[in-house]
């Protein structure tokens, strides 16, 4: 049998080898999405070889799986996914299954997974300099959303997060938290992963940066290394009364950390309409493909 448990930052050390041998551009495959998202998905991790396993195993639904990472020949894993599963009472289910392990899941076993695309849960990738630079014709209202900010903000700035002004951002989330008159299941789980953001942000070694302006952080966003070319966005939030806040921390964000990748994963934005407009609006490079998949034998 697996032997799952649940995540904690100590799995860091033998989970991150395993994620590198793959080298995956989605959300998924990094240690501190997985971590940030832990008790909302209800995750668990296992190793069998060298492959890491992730299973949710939320209790509104049965336990599916991430597509593992790792190396060497995958036939045996999803052997033993399959008898996981099976230990539920149901077949083996992947909750992210990527275009070329589709590929190869129907090579290794043609016509027994049923695939299901999730266009709502695409990753979103741009060009590093893109981000960093917002040069060109396409970009052109980015630029003035930020010289509108630049105007309106004299004395503005920018600055890591600290352990003395991270007090700070947690009362801007709050704020930020308290604008939505939303009260959806899915700003709640947000909510819950942006806490955990911030409480672990040290232990996690997140990267973080926020603006400033007029004595108060308006805006503030958080990431790490996804890839060896590739930077992972966690967090971006900005008040929604003051003008290009959103512009000027990505672009300030990219600068700061994102110099020494080729692309910036935005993450998904779950099928909400203003989501994708807005993360459209910045040209991705390309769109991460997912599918669920599941096993019909």
């Amino acid at each position: 049998m697996l032997d799952f448990k649940e995540l904690t930052f100590a799995d860091k050390a033998w989970m991150q080898p395993l994620l590198d041998m793959s080298s995956y551009r989605s959300e998924e495959y990094n240690f501190s999405f997985c971590y940030l998202w832990r008790k909302v998905f209800c995750y668990s991790a296992a190793r069998m070889n060298d492959y890491l396993l992730i299973k949710s195993s939320r209790c509104d639904r049965p336990p599916s799986y991430l597509y593992p990472p790792g190396s060497g020949d995958i036939t045996p894993v999803i052997e033993a996914l399959r008898k996981d599963a099976a230990a539920f009472c149901t077949p083996l289910m992947f909750h992210c299954v990527l275009a070329d392990q589709k590929a190869l899941l129907e090579s290794l076993y043609p016509g027994k997974f049923e695939f299901l695309e999730l266009p709502e849960y695409y990753d979103y990738v741009y060009d590093a300099q893109s981000l960093i630079t917002l040069a060109g014709k396409k970009l052109h209202s980015k630029r003035n959303h930020i010289n509108r900010f630049i105007s309106e903000n004299p004395g503005w700035g920018y600055e890591e997060i600290t352990g003395e002004n991270l007090p700070e951002v947690i009362e801007m989330s709050n704020r930020w938290l308290s604008e939505r008159e939303d009260e959806s299941a899915s700003l709640m789980q947000e909510a819950r992963s942006v806490s955990s953001a911030i409480h672990d942000f040290f232990d996690l070694r997140l990267d973080g940066g926020l603006i400033r302006a007029g004595g108060r952080v308006v805006a503030f966003s958080m990431g790490d290394r996804l890839t060896h070319d590739t930077y992972l966005v966690h967090i971006e939030k900005a008040l929604g009364n003051v003008n290009g806040a959103y512009a000027v921390i990505n672009r300030e964000f990219a600068a700061h950390f994102c110099n020494d990748y080729l692309y910036i994963n935005r993450e998904d934005a779950s099928g909400q309409p203003g989501l994708i407009k807005a993360k459209q609006s910045y040209r991705p490079a390309f769109l991460v493909e997912k599918y669920a998949a599941k096993f019909i034998g």
